[in-house]
């Protein structure tokens, strides 16, 4: 069987993100999902800083981006991770509710990998997040250190 990866979803809204993680589970699209609830704590965890510091090693296989977010949006958490050589290789698809064209525009210029607008009904949402998660989290190959690199890493930060 072949092996599950880490996503880590970026979502302020408790509903999205609970819709999120039931399209994934019913699927079983991934054996752990984090979740955080705005653009720091998203940092923190990608960075591995404050509550994060001890997290285990490696990027995930995807980000789940909401574009509107708290204490920092998802555009300038965007910005910051493709400007960054060590974190510009994790994929990133924003999951949003905006159509606008100006955002749609800005995340393609920032590099995000994908740009998928959130289904209103329930049943269309489930099948976009199966599609999502299917791709990124079971048919695409991740990144170099996506999942943890070494045995005597992981035991670091223990």
């Amino acid at each position: 069987m072949k092996e599950l990866k880490r996503i880590l979803l970026i979502e302020d809204s408790a509903n999205d993100a609970e819709l999120i993680l039931a399209a994934l589970s019913e699927n079983h699209l991934a054996n752990e999902v984090v979740v955080v609830r705005d653009g720091e704590e998203a940092l923190d965890y990608l960075y591995r800083r404050g509550l994060f510091r001890l997290r285990m090693e490696g990027h995930p296989v995807v980000v789940l981006l909401d574009l509107k977010l708290p204490k920092i949006d998802g555009l300038e958490v965007l910005a910051q991770l493709k400007s960054d050589p060590m974190m510009r290789v994790i994929p990133i698809v924003v999951l949003t509710s905006s159509r606008e064209e100006p955002d749609l525009v800005r995340c393609y210029e920032l590099g995000v990998n994908a740009y998928v607008v959130k289904p209103v009904n329930y049943h269309e949402f489930a099948d976009a997040i199966k599609g999502v998660g299917l791709f990124w989290a079971m048919i695409n190959q991740p990144p170099l250190g996506a999942l943890p690199s070494a045995p005597h890493r992981q035991q670091e930060s223990k």
